[in-house]
């Protein structure tokens, strides 16, 4: 098998048998996100507990439509950020985000982005990175809500 075919059958399997797929309490934010170029649609739920300076990401939970690039995504991205501390999760953000800004130039680091490595091939086409990131952008955004929840608990 090649690793175009292994890497389409990652992201197959994932949009096929999604992790953490299904809204789940109890979460601090809720954002609800829309590609309209394309249809995809994602809400996308976000717990966070432990230290305040550095809490670690406890759930992350959504519902996603549209194309299996983006259900995709979204599957891998709570795989690899559920049970991450907010300083890791935001080296894998960051990684990720900037080989898919890369126009296919940065491979990505598998060790850093793992089944995320089978998304990156579509850096070389722009519409499609929109697709890939939409899931991604929705976590930032619930991110920046339950840190602000948090605060103003304390």
């Amino acid at each position: 098998m090649n690793l175009n075919a292994m890497y389409s059958e990652l992201i197959f399997e994932h949009d096929k048998r999604p992790q953490n797929f299904g809204l789940r309490e109890p979460f601090q934010s809720e954002v609800h996100h829309v590609n309209p170029t394309c249809g995809d649609e994602i809400t996308l739920r976000l717990q966070l507990d432990g230290d305040a300076d550095n809490p670690t990401i406890t759930d992350l939970s959504y519902d996603a439509t549209g194309c299996a690039m983006s259900r995709a995504s979204a599957s891998i991205m709570s795989d690899l950020l559920i049970g991450e501390s907010l300083q890791d999760a935001q080296k894998t953000f960051d990684h990720f985000d900037e080989v898919m800004h890369s126009r296919g130039k940065n491979e990505g680091d598998e060790d850093i982005i793992g089944d995320g490595i089978a998304l990156v091939g579509a850096a070389k086409f722009p519409g499609r990175v929109k697709c890939v990131l939409m899931p991604w952008k929705a976590y930032q955004a619930a991110l920046a809500e339950a840190q602000a929840a948090r605060g103003s608990q304390s």
